[in-house]
């Protein structure tokens, strides 16, 4: 494998290099690799300080013999018992929203398309808080051994995907399509997840308001485990799609010509985004505007004319458990990552419609 530097006199080419294995070659932006690795050795002194912040509290250079097998005995267990599952879950579900958000806004080519906006994680609430109320808190949820809510949430983001894309499909997907009707599908599981609190028993709805504003509290290494595994799964899928999401930005028109399947990429996409975040919102809860605002942070890093996928994978990790940390460090009272994230994000999303409503008046 050759790297060759982009030619000074070629204006376009600035920024690029040239990679060549073999016979096949191509071209990326030096930022595209700068970022993720900033990005990454930032998460991973955010996610050591984490592990030593609490009641014990453990230094940084501690945590990190820790984890590579050098701490002692309580420093161990605390370390890798009682905190790394909720950090572990925490960069997890972080990793998949900023996916999720990438594949969405990248698709739509609209930075307003995200979970949040379409639905996605307001169907996953319907679901479990439809679990809690009508099986209570000692009911089903419990005797499927805590596995009751996580399904039901699960299950409900998953209905509220394939219902997007079939109410979305008109022999093809449009991107300003997709995102009326989940704005639609927002309001209508946002008023069942109302309607289903106002039936609840006080401590039924007391349990469905701490999920469904979503928390890393109590996370498990079960949790960490099964998400795991499912991003093992679907990170591939989502990265193998780049190439034909930087096809689908040039139009259906322009992507049929270059022989991309359109009903099939497009299917795949979506079901990608919407794997992604009902895995992250069973795991958690509905940790909101993270899939929002990481995607446009990373283009405005990176570059580029789409968010890059990896840099938008690692920021939400890296947000996700930074206003964890946060939220355990440095208010007064320690709450629910989801409010912290939701405190970010809302001023952000009102922000995007001034800015384009400010455009569309020149």
């Amino acid at each position: 494998m050759t790297a060759t530097a982009p030619r000074t006199g070629a204006p376009a080419d600035r920024g690029r290099a040239v990679v060549r294995v073999g016979p096949v070659s191509g071209r990326f932006r030096w930022r595209h690799l700068a970022v993720p690795a900033v990005t990454a050795v930032v998460v991973v002194l955010l996610s050591a300080v984490s592990l030593g912040r609490g009641d014990f509290p453990i230094g940084v250079g501690d945590v990190l013999r820790t984890l590579v097998g050098l701490g002692e005995g309580t420093q161990e267990f605390i370390v890798l018992e009682l905190r790394a599952p909720r950090i572990v879950v925490g960069l997890l579900v972080g990793v998949a929203l900023g996916l999720a958000g990438a594949l969405f806004q990248t698709f739509a080519r609209n930075p307003l398309a995200s979970p949040d906006i379409m639905g996605i994680t307001q169907g996953a609430s319907v679901g479990a808080v439809a679990a809690i109320v009508l099986a209570g808190t000692s009911g089903t949820g419990a005797l499927l051994g805590g596995l009751g809510v996580p399904l039901a949430a699960l299950l409900g983001a998953l209905a509220t995907g394939a219902l997007l894309f079939v109410l979305a499909w008109r022999t093809g997907i449009d991107g300003y399509r997709l995102v009326l009707v989940g704005i639609a599908l927002w309001a209508v599981a946002s008023a069942l997840t109302d309607w289903l609190l106002t039936r609840a028993e006080v401590t039924d709805a007391t349990a469905a308001y701490v999920w469904i504003t979503g928390s890393l509290n109590a996370r498990t290494w079960d949790q960490a485990v099964t998400l795991a595994l499912s991003l093992a799964v679907l990170l591939p899928l989502a990265l193998a799609a780049t190439r034909a999401l930087g096809v689908l930005q040039f139009g259906d028109d322009t992507a049929r010509g270059l022989g991309v399947r359109l009903a099939t990429t497009q299917a795949a996409v979506v079901l990608l985004a919407v794997a992604l975040t009902a895995v992250a919102v069973a795991a958690a809860g509905p940790v909101q505007f993270v899939a929002l605002v990481v995607p446009q942070i990373a283009v405005r890093l990176a570059g580029g004319s789409r968010p890059p996928l990896l840099a938008s994978g690692l920021l939400g990790a890296g947000l996700v458990v930074g206003a964890d940390l946060l939220t355990r460090t440095v208010l007064p009272q320690a709450l629910p990552v989801g409010i912290l994230t939701a405190a970010i994000g809302a001023p952000y999303l009102l922000w995007l419609l001034v800015r384009g409503r400010r455009r569309s008046t020149l």
